[in-house]
């Protein structure tokens, strides 16, 4: 499995974060490549369901996730459903304020993403591709496009949060190192 963790600090409320984060077809806002959310009807067992159509290059392809947990104000747990093997979770903790904080802060809150995806688990029938274009070669160059998305999602979600765009310190971790990195990073004295 490949593992990616993007994590920050925003500067709301942990339950405003939570809240903020579990509406998940806002999502398409923050990402060049996903073109829209739709909500599904959950299965049993599911929190939510929604289908996620995606485009890059000369690629289109629809996913299906599903919320399968909700742990309220610290966790979103979600799996992509069908062939592809992908799940992840957002991660959510209140912490103290940092010393380099802006002077409006009043409250801060630990927040990571994490996915985890089985590139392997792709095969040619998931996307419909070029002629002459190999799914491996299209997996190679998607991976780092994964770490980039990610990072933006991040980045735009902070930004609407807390009402206007800052410089937003980003921990990105891939591997091993994504797999092992504590959370919350510090642990509230």
């Amino acid at each position: 499995m490949e593992r990616l963790t993007v994590g920050t600090v925003v500067y709301r409320p942990a339950e405003e974060v939570y809240e903020f984060l579990r509406e998940f077809p806002g999502y398409a806002n923050y990402s060049e490549y996903l073109d829209r959310v739709d909500e599904l009807d959950p299965a049993s067992g599911e929190r939510a369901r929604y289908a996620l159509r995606f485009a890059w290059w000369k690629l289109e392809y629809t996913a299906r996730s599903a919320v399968t947990e909700l742990v309220e104000n610290e966790r979103i747990e979600w799996e992509l459903l069908g062939d592809f093997d992908a799940g992840g979770r957002w991660l959510v903790a209140e912490c103290d304020l940092p010393e380099d904080a802006p002077e409006w802060a009043e409250t801060a809150t630990a927040v990571r993403f994490e996915v985890e995806y089985a590139p392997e688990t792709a095969h040619s029938g998931l996307v419909d591709l070029p002629r002459l274009v190999s799914l491996d070669r299209v997996i190679e160059k998607v991976k780092p496009l994964i770490e980039r998305e990610a990072e933006t999602v991040v980045e735009r979600a902070v930004a609407d949060l807390e009402g206007e765009r800052r410089s937003v310190e980003l921990t990105v971790e891939t591997g091993d190192g994504a797999e092992h990195a504590p959370f919350p990073p510090e642990e509230k004295g």
